[in-house]
């Protein structure tokens, strides 16, 4: 069959981009402008589409293995961006945040320019990706700490 070509860095099937925009997704738009400040002003761009809010449609589905269903809709907000130089970066996050939509799409297309990549992963996204590990284990220590067992004695005949 056709062999596909693999995909360039920066692509949306690029897993390294993935991760930046998982993290960029999940952070407070407080703390992505906070880590953005510690950075050279970034260079000038322009809006190719929004920030807009709009819904869209979750699916779940029974024990994860089930037939899918329509779970209800979600607000989410999108934007597109692009640099002087061409790149173009994209961001969509859950709600109404057209700020944090705006720079999670700016430093989407920071992050497309190998150049900058380094820096940018090392000063903007590791931190919040830390930030972001240390809260999710802080909330299951919570969680364990109200786990209760409970002991069940069978009787056999």
């Amino acid at each position: 069959m056709h062999d596909t070509p693999p995909s360039p860095a920066g692509t949306a099937a690029d897993p390294q981009r993935q991760r930046w925009m998982a993290v960029l997704a999940r952070a407070d738009a407080a703390a992505i402008a906070a880590r953005l400040e510690t950075l050279t002003p970034p260079p000038p761009h322009r809006r190719l589409r929004g920030p807009e809010a709009g819904l869209v449609m979750v699916r779940g589905r029974l024990g994860g293995d089930g037939a899918p269903f329509n779970l209800g809709e979600m607000t989410v907000t999108r934007c597109t961006v692009q640099l002087e130089g061409g790149a173009v970066g994209h961001a969509y996050v859950a709600g109404r945040d057209a700020r944090k939509a705006e720079l999670a799409a700016l430093l989407d297309a920071l992050l497309q320019d190998p150049a900058r990549r380094e820096v940018l992963l090392a000063t903007v996204i590791e931190p919040l990706a830390a930030a972001q590990a240390a809260a999710a284990a802080r909330e299951a220590r919570r969680a364990a700490a109200t786990r209760v067992e409970f002991l069940t004695m069978v009787t056999t005949r």
